[in-house]
């Protein structure tokens, strides 16, 4: 079994911002693109724009519909690895392919040594975990480790690329591990929280929830036209009350 580092020296996350997300699938599409060329290289992918596609996907978008105090709208969940500092894939990993890196809490799978025996993906109670049936190897969310350490990218591309395509700024990366950081300001101010606490995995990803909407206004009620007395209003009720005898 994969032992786990005592401490790491930072616990680099992703902060989603519930409130913000409008479920456009960027940060899915910018995922399966990078990587498809990144550290966990080639992603497959089957019939993407036929009826039944299939493929390994590192990030995804869930949408629900919700209704609370009167108000009706809908969530955009997005998920992918929570890089949990203490995660239970990692421990039952029976070769190593399964590590937590030391320096920065990073969870990733070395394909050389994965065998595909599925044991990290059913510890995984988040279903972050991707199996390549064309590789025979599991997969999943690198936090981009190849692209937020390249020196030769711009300093404001050196994040994951969920992270730089989103178009809403729903997604920020960071060190969590840090209470001064961004990030961790930003969960502290929102009351920011992870997954299924109770699973005693410590995720270290965060979800900033969304803000209370205000209640709709009242209709308005139907204009009552008070009689005034005038030549007209009398008028109108005399053709009124002649086409009503007509009928």
């Amino acid at each position: 079994m994969t032992c786990l580092p005592q401490s790491t020296g930072k616990k680099l996350g992703l902060v989603i911002d519930l409130d913000i997300c409008v479920g456009c699938q960027a940060c899915a599409t910018s995922c399966k693109e990078w990587n498809t060329g990144g550290y966990s290289a080639p992603l497959s992918d089957h019939d993407p724009y036929g009826a039944d596609p299939s493929g390994v996907w590192l990030n995804r978008v869930h949408s629900y519909e919700y209704e609370r105090d009167g108000a009706a709208g809908t969530l955009h969940f997005p998920r992918s690895c929570l890089h949990c500092e203490e995660p239970d894939c990692v421990t039952v990993c029976p070769t190593g392919a399964s590590y937590k890196r030391a320096e920065d809490g990073i969870v990733l799978v070395n394909p050389d040594t994965c065998i595909g025996c599925k044991l990290c993906s059913w510890a995984c109670p988040y279903g972050a975990r991707e199996y390549d049936h064309d590789h025979g190897v599991m997969k999943k969310c690198t936090l981009c480790v190849d692209r937020i350490y390249n020196e030769t990218l711009e300093e404001e591309d050196r994040v994951p690329a969920c992270v730089r395509a989103c178009p809403t700024g729903a997604r920020a990366f960071g060190d969590l591990g840090d209470p001064e950081s961004d990030v961790s300001r930003s969960v502290e101010e929102r009351n920011g929280f992870s997954l299924l606490e109770e699973f005693g995995m410590k995720p270290v990803n965060r979800y900033l929830p969304p803000r209370q909407r205000p209640a709709p206004p009242p209709e308005p009620a139907e204009p009552v036209t008070v009689a005034d007395g005038s030549a007209l209003e009398t008028l109108f009720a005399w053709v009124d009350r002649t086409l009503s005898s007509r009928r």
